[in-house]
Order: structure tokens, then C-alpha cells, then sequence
């Protein structure tokens, strides 16, 4: 894996100070620290706006959490591929996502991936479902889901509780779904809830 901010030292001592304090002069708070298990699949939701990016890598500075985050191929064009990459972005071709999955497993096994935040929904626009990659990630990494979040209702984000996948995948999906029909997206007629039944 490439080295991304980080794992520098700008990010302890100028940009968690500086996420601090804007998330403090916008109202909101930041809920949950770095797990106690080393790597862990991150759900971000709900994604109905480009704020919620900035929200996520803010959030991400100030608990020390070393993300990395997939994006749609074309963000990494247009000269901005090298930063997309230092601040953690991996850029996926969303045609493929069998060989995302796959993929994805190998850099969570061999180390390289630490915290993986996936979007379930995959757009920004409303669609019907959520799209089931993350759960395969996790399952096949034999890593914990971690429930990211992210309520502009009550200005709080962060890190909730966490599920390890087994071998009822609705019964786990039913669990996750109880937790995010507390949180209100920055636009909820675009969100949609987890459904036992994921697409992808």
C-alpha cells in the first residue's frame, strides 16, 4: 500500500487539530475512537451528498483512524489520481465488482488495508437497495462491520457498533438495518435503508 497522509505526522499535528476545530465551529460531534480490532470493514452512510466526504475524512482525522475508501475511477482523473490516493482513495471500476471483492479481501489479508469505508448505496443518487459488496469483504476478510455513520439531524458522527458477519447473513443484515433507521441522512429522501435482501 502507498503512503497516504496517514501515516504521516501532518495528520496528528496540523490536521486533527484543524478537524477539531471545524467540526466544533459547525455544530457537530464526533462519537466513537479507533477500534479495538486491528482492521475492519467501515460502513459510511448514508451518502447522499458530496458533504458527506468531507464530513467522513474530518471525523477520520480527529478519532486517528487510518482509512482507506473506494471511488468511483473517474475522481482519479484529471491530475487528481496522486492526491485522491494520499488521502486514502481507491479507485474502483463499478463494472467489476466481483473482482472488487476479491480484491479488496486480498489487501484487508495481507495487511495492506487497515479500515476499508465503503458507501453500500455506491452513488450519491437514491437507489433501491444496498449493493452487498461490503458484506462480502468483511465475511471473506474475516473482519468485523463496522457501523460508520453520519446524522445531520443531530450534528454527531462517527463510529457505532460493530457486527461480526457469520453465516446468516439476514439475521446480520436485520441488526444493521436497526441501527441506521436512527440516522438521518443530509438529504433523506435520497437515502435508503440496509435490506435483507442487497443487490450486487
Amino acid at each position: 500500500m502507498s503512503s497516504s497522509i496517514f501515516d504521516s505526522s501532518l495528520r496528528k499535528f496540523f490536521l486533527r487539530p484543524i478537524s477539531v476545530a471545524a467540526l466544533k465551529i459547525m455544530g457537530w460531534k464526533r462519537v466513537g475512537d479507533i477500534p479495538e480490532f486491528p482492521q475492519a470493514v467501515v460502513i459510511g452512510a448514508f451518502h447522499t451528498s458530496n458533504w458527506d466526504f468531507v464530513f467522513t475524512l474530518l471525523l477520520a482525522f480527529d478519532i486517528g483512524l487510518p482509512v482507506r475508501w473506494m471511488g468511483k475511477d473517474s475522481l482519479f482523473k484529471r491530475g487528481f489520481g496522486g492526491i485522491m490516493r494520499w488521502i486514502g482513495g481507491i479507485p474502483i471500476d463499478r463494472s467489476r465488482s466481483k473482482n472488487v471483492v476479491e480484491a479488496s479481501i486480498r489487501e484487508i489479508v495481507s495487511g495492506r488495508i487497515r479500515y476499508l469505508v465503503i458507501a453500500p448505496e455506491g452513488t450519491r443518487k437514491r437507489t433501491e437497495r444496498w449493493k452487498s459488496g461490503f458484506y462480502h469483504i468483511a465475511k471473506g476478510a474475516k473482519v468485523p462491520i463496522v457501523m460508520g455513520f453520519l446524522d445531520y439531524k443531530r450534528k454527531i458522527g462517527g463510529l457505532g457498533p460493530h457486527i461480526v458477519p457469520t453465516d446468516d447473513m439476514q439475521s446480520d443484515m436485520a441488526r444493521i438495518s436497526e441501527f441506521y433507521r436512527t440516522i438521518t441522512a443530509k438529504y433523506p429522501a435520497k437515502a435508503i435503508g440496509p435490506d435483507v435482501s442487497l443487490t450486487g
